[in-house]
């Protein structure tokens, strides 16, 4: 009985290994320059898949709610991501904050604002099959605009530079660790006035066997002077269809002394992109895009 039990394991086993490595094939194993599978965050996205082939797009709507100690915020985004020629990848993104006083008036609260309009790209200069990693660097800039009732007066409001580097490794077919760091630099018009804060986010995923639905934690840390902000945010990630996925995120404060629970949803699509197989990939490698 129990040698019987042990076969089915084992048998289960070696199915769970097999879809792995066909699915991890399907996104490795096509034409083009090399390519890593990763897990990407859902919160603080990546611009481009690391190791981006040419053609490959995706169209992003995210919506959340925070619950701030006096009001509440709701965010929206709507951002186009595509790779023009291979491992770069490019991005345009309109983010909008919407707020509501829950206080009866008694709090200030900000204005709703179409916070920036947003440019970004990201170039992965290291793939590493044999370790079953990347790097990437890349850089985000935002021209930020004023809340909508301050537009009589002046739309702009300033800059936001954010160079920007990843490290991602993938542990066996499973597991995946993401570093995604760099400073963010603000300049304000109105009174010429420059700071900086330092954001380092941590990510841990595990992907669920043979599907791209995975489950894990994103460690957002932002640094500024003296001060130490930290959201754990963790998230899951499920495919409805080939070319539709959802994410859902939960944001839960650490050292945040403004902030309490949040929550956010990704919805990704990615149109349909054709890419030629290896003339060496075995058939059950079949063309697929992550």
């Amino acid at each position: 009985m129990l040698s019987g039990l042990q076969a089915q394991e084992s048998e289960a086993t070696d199915e769970k290994a097999v879809l792995d490595s066909i699915y991890i094939a399907k996104t490795e194993d096509a034409s083009g320059r090399p390519k890593v599978l990763h897990a990407e965050p859902l919160y603080i996205d990546l611009i481009r898949d690391l190791g981006a082939r040419k053609g490959e797009k995706e169209w992003n709507v995210g919506v959340g709610l925070t619950d701030n100690l006096s009001f509440d915020s709701y965010e929206a985004l709507v951002e186009y991501e595509w790779a023009p020629i291979d491992r770069l990848g490019l991005e345009v993104e309109l983010p909008f904050t919407f707020y509501s006083n829950r206080t009866n008036g008694n709090t200030e609260v900000p204005g709703s604002r179409l916070n920036s309009i947003k440019g970004a790209m990201q170039y992965t200069f290291l793939v590493s099959e044999k370790r079953s990693a990347s790097m990437a660097f890349g850089y985000i800039h935002e021209f930020e605009l004023q809340s909508f009732r301050a537009y009589n007066t002046n739309v702009f409001k300033g800059n936001v530079f954010n160079p920007f580097l990843i490290a991602a490794k993938r542990w066996g077919n499973n597991f995946h660790t993401l570093i995604y760091t760099g400073p963010v630099i603000e300049q304000i018009y109105s009174t010429g006035q420059w700071s900086w804060n330092m954001q380092i986010n941590s990510n841990f995923h595990y992907m669920i066997s043979g599907t791209r639905n995975f489950i894990g934690v994103e460690i957002n840390k932002e640094i500024y002077k003296d001060d130490f902000d930290m959201v754990i945010r963790p998230q899951m990630r499920l495919e409805i269809t080939k070319h539709l996925l959802i994410g859902i995120v939960a944001g839960i404060p650490v050292q945040r002394e403004d902030q309490r629970f949040s929550a956010f949803t990704r919805i990704i699509y990615e149109p349909p992109h054709r890419i030629k197989k290896k003339s060496s990939t075995p058939a059950h490698s079949a063309s697929y895009r992550h």
